[in-house]
């Protein structure tokens, strides 16, 4: 793989069309709503994601873009320190299994774009930190930037753009309306994603990802998980 190929890269992971699964997720926008939540307060739950789990993620998958590309000398990369930051900032068993999911569809495409480098090959060092739980999707995606030769700018903001349109998407399946009005959704809170993008950009070592909880959001994603009718799966 072509290491000039970072802007392709970023529009590629940005794509809902890419088949990782991503389609069958809600960012917990499904338990949000039937929670209560007002259908005129979706940007606002964009808005609070962005500032919590959108961030933490963000940062994630920055310092393991960091691992991949600037291993410890003589060393191959090591995602075990990052999938334990975030593993232990992210409470929700839930919503831990469904990142973990999602890993699952990156990897199989990071597998496909390149299997022989060191950042696909590492890959396994995530799960070996976590037993039991396969790597997690922000680890994953720091593991394809690297491949694809990305930015940290450019990976933080995949991760946080990719959030918000899942919920913009999931939106509009759950409370059917105007597609265009998702879109003025995710251009007005362009300055709050470029704020957060800033932010992870700047992180440099697991210890450092922040751990911006969002309790509520939690709870949602803990009762959803124990739902028999739903329409996505987290």
């Amino acid at each position: 793989m072509s290491t000039d190929t970072g802007a392709l890269g970023a529009l590629l992971l940005a794509d809902a069309r890419l088949p990782t699964g991503g389609h069958a997720h809600s960012a917990t926008l499904e338990a949000a709503l039937e929670a209560g939540l007002p259908e005129e307060r979706i940007p606002d739950y964009i808005r609070a994601r962005l500032a919590t789990v959108g961030r933490t993620e963000a940062a994630a998958a920055v310092v393991a873009l960091r691992a991949a590309r600037d291993p410890e000398p003589g060393a191959e990369p090591d995602y075990g320190p990052v999938q334990e930051a975030l593993a232990a900032r992210t409470p929700s068993r839930a919503l831990r299994e469904a990142s973990a999911t999602l890993g699952r569809g990156l990897a199989r495409l990071a597998r496909r774009v390149d299997a022989d480098h060191p950042a696909v090959r590492a890959l396994p060092t995530a799960q070996a930190a976590t037993p039991g739980l396969r790597a997690l999707r922000p680890v994953v995606l720091g593991a394809l930037a690297a491949v694809f030769g990305m930015t940290a700018e450019q990976t933080a903001r995949a991760a946080l753009y990719e959030d918000a349109q899942t919920v913009t998407a999931a939106a509009l399946k759950l409370r059917p309306g105007d597609p265009l009005t998702a879109v003025r959704w995710l251009l007005d809170l362009s300055p709050r994603i470029e704020e957060s993008v800033r932010a992870a950009a700047a992180t440099d070592v697991p210890h450092d990802i922040p751990a911006h909880s969002a309790p509520l959001i939690d709870r949602w994603a803990e009762a959803h998980a124990r739902e028999t009718r739903r329409l996505f799966v987290a």
